[in-house]
Order: structure tokens, then C-alpha cells, then sequence
């Protein structure tokens, strides 16, 4: 298995290899890199792409600590170090998102350009807060767990036809894990007055049927960025539009990365 010891953590990752310009992409909460199996086969050979699985989900061995979205950042450059990139695309979805933008605000010289989706660069109200609250305290419960399963289900993929198999990986996600990313995404710190400072190209995905992150936020974050940046609403799309619809993701998706190749 492609494990990187970094920063005290086994971190996960496929690396399509190749010549090309080079994008690192980081999942959603619940998710891992295989979210990104559709684009990474649109992508390459034209271009490297690379795939990792966060603190606390997929195939990462997590150390068990607690963790904020700037060790994620961190552990997203040191993956860039060990596979020798000096500066590369970044994006994600949601938490990925999250991450991404943190990583162009601490690391600028790093990133030639972002692609965001299903995320945003404001911070929960209180009433979404307090839903994350309540399920981070109920996971793993007995008869709780299909409820928490089916909510999560409709909101994160939305289309039962591509539900298999995260519904059992799900189910196997361990309680601190899911407790420690759960803290992670309830404590972050508010960054939206400084996305004006993020000054590269950006690309811009979100589902006009997103329940998680409303179609606002992402009209909001792109108002909010301070370098060029495209907009593509994915119309019928939830929140995981890279599994759901990346026969709309995709095409846009190659497009934006032909402008940094040469």
C-alpha cells in the first residue's frame, strides 16, 4: 500500500504519476481519495494526479491525536515534499475544501491554482453545529446508526444507485475517528475575511441540490476569492457530485487544468 509516513501519521495517497501538471486532491467528510476514482481516470495520463485520505478516514493510519484543518494542510504539503512537487494544484470537496483553502492561505507559493467543491470559506451557524454535535455523540449507538446512515446517505450522495459500498465503510469508521474529524470541522477557525488574499485561479463546483452547503455559499466564496475564478453549478447534484455527476464535473475540470500545462 502507497503509505507516506508524515508528520506522524501513515497517510494514504495514489499518485497517478506522468509527466503533467500535478493535482492533489483532498475528500469529504466520511469520504477517502476514492471519491476521486472518476476524475482521476478522466485526468490521466494528461495530467498527475494525486489522491489522498485524511486524518481519521479511509486507509490513513491516524495516530489517534487530535487533529485542526491546518495539520491537514500541513500533511497535504509534506505529501507534496515526499513525492518531490513543488507546487501543484489543490483541491478538495467540503472538508477537502476546507483544507485546500487553508493550504493557499499558509503555503501560497505552493499552489498554481485551486479547485473547490461543495465547500465554502464561511463558518456553520449554530444550528448546523449543534446537528454535527449530536450525531458526533450518537455515532456508533445502537439504534441510532441506520438513522445517522440514512441521513448522511441522502445528504452526501443523494442517489442510491451510488451508495455501495460507503455505506459499509461508514459503518466501520470507529467512534474516535469519527469523534476527532467531527471536533475537527466544529472547530475551525472563520477564514472567509481572508479569502481576498488567495490571488490564483480557482474553479468553483457545487450541486444546485446540495443540502449540506448551500448553492449560496459557493456563490459567495467565489465573490469572496481574490484571483480569477469560474463558477460550475452542477445541476440534480448533492453534495458529492464527483461520484453522482462527473460526466458535468469532469469536462470543466480538464479544461482548467489545460491552463497550466506548458
Amino acid at each position: 500500500m502507497p503509505i507516506a509516513e508524515l508528520n506522524h501519521q501513515g497517510i494514504y495517497f495514489e499518485d497517478s504519476g506522468g509527466p503533467g501538471s500535478a493535482l492533489i486532491l483532498g475528500h469529504g467528510f466520511l469520504m477517502d481519495g476514492r471519491m476521486f476514482d472518476a476524475q482521476a481516470e478522466a485526468l490521466a495520463p494528461e495530467f498527475r494526479v494525486i489522491r489522498w485520505d485524511a486524518r481519521g478516514f479511509g486507509r490513513t493510519r491516524w495516530d489517534g491525536q487530535p487533529f485542526s484543518l491546518y495539520d491537514s494542510a500541513a500533511d497535504c504539503i509534506a505529501l507534496l515534499d515526499h513525492l518531490g512537487i513543488q507546487r501543484a494544484v489543490v483541491g478538495g470537496l467540503s472538508q477537502g475544501g476546507y483544507c485546500a483553502l487553508r493550504v493557499a492561505l499558509r503555503y501560497p507559493e505552493r499552489v498554481r491554482g485551486l479547485v473547490l467543491m461543495s465547500t465554502s470559506g464561511s463558518m456553520d451557524g449554530e444550528q448546523g453545529r449543534a446537528g454535527y454535535r449530536q450525531v458526533r455523540d450518537l455515532w456508533g449507538t445502537p439504534g441510532a446508526m441506520e438513522n445517522i446512515l440514512r441521513l448522511y446517505s441522502g445528504v452526501i450522495i443523494g442517489d442510491s444507485r451510488f451508495l455501495s459500498p460507503w455505506l459499509e465503510r461508514w459503518r466501520q469508521t470507529p467512534k474516535a475517528a469519527f469523534v476527532a474529524a467531527t471536533n475537527n470541522l466544529l472547530e475551525r477557525d472563520d477564514i472567509e475575511p481572508r479569502l481576498g488574499e488567495i490571488r490564483c485561479p480557482a474553479i468553483v463546483f457545487h450541486g444546485l441540490a446540495d443540502a449540506a452547503i448551500p448553492p449560496s455559499a459557493a456563490q459567495a466564496l467565489v465573490e469572496a476569492l481574490g484571483g480569477r475564478t469560474r463558477f460550475v453549478p452542477i445541476p440534480g447534484a448533492a453534495h458529492a457530485p464527483t461520484l453522482t455527476h462527473p460526466e458535468l464535473l469532469n469536462p470543466p475540470l480538464v479544461e482548467f487544468m489545460r491552463e497550466f500545462s506548458g
